[in-house]
């Protein structure tokens, strides 16, 4: 009897340390989502499995073109998935064109699928403050981003973590870093 019960507070306290691991991991260290919809095609798509790094920006600013998650605040439980475009302090603009402006000068980039047809309230110079970001989806005419003011403009601690690791499909398993 005494082997029996000594048994059962070994696993016991076993499983509790798996739970307070686990828990401590998904919460400090890194998350699986799924990416929903098409707004960040061609990069990730509809069904994409993720890992977010949770712990990047603990030590270092998000940096521009990162891919990263954030709570949409006006739906519980509903993350966005976005790209940085304009970092802190920095003026964004895109004029009717399509263009991408960053402190006046364009930007190169090569994420965008396609010509912006509707710069939303990027249309004026937005000036971003000392901890916002402004993101955008690649599929840019298919993204409710930083151009609405729905999204807005991103406080960095609003930031769930980077986007980092595609698990699934597992034919498209790779590390999305720029580095």
């Amino acid at each position: 009897m005494k082997s029996i019960l000594k048994e059962i507070l070994s696993t016991s306290v076993y499983l509790l340390v798996v739970l307070l691991i686990t828990y401590l991991i998904v919460n400090f260290v890194g998350q699986r989502t799924e990416v929903v919809g098409s707004s960040m095609e061609n990069t990730l798509s509809d069904g994409d499995n993720l890992i977010v790094d949770k712990i990047t920006y603990r030590f270092r600013d998000p940096k521009r073109y990162d891919i990263i998650v954030f709570p949409f605040q006006y739906e519980k439980n509903t993350f966005y998935i976005k790209r940085i475009i304009g970092l802190p302090g920095e003026t964004v603009e895109i004029d009717l064109d399509g263009v991408i402006y960053i402190n006046g000068k364009e930007l190169t980039e090569y994420y965008g699928r396609e010509i912006i047809a509707d710069p939303g309230i990027a249309r004026d110079k937005i000036t971003l403050g000392a901890d916002e970001y402004f993101v955008m989806g690649d599929n840019r005419n298919n993204s409710t981003d930083s151009r609405s003011s729905i999204v807005g403009n991103i406080h960095k601690k609003d930031i769930l973590g980077r986007a980092w690791l595609r698990i699934w499909p597992l034919h498209e398993f790779e590390l999305l870093t720029d580095d």
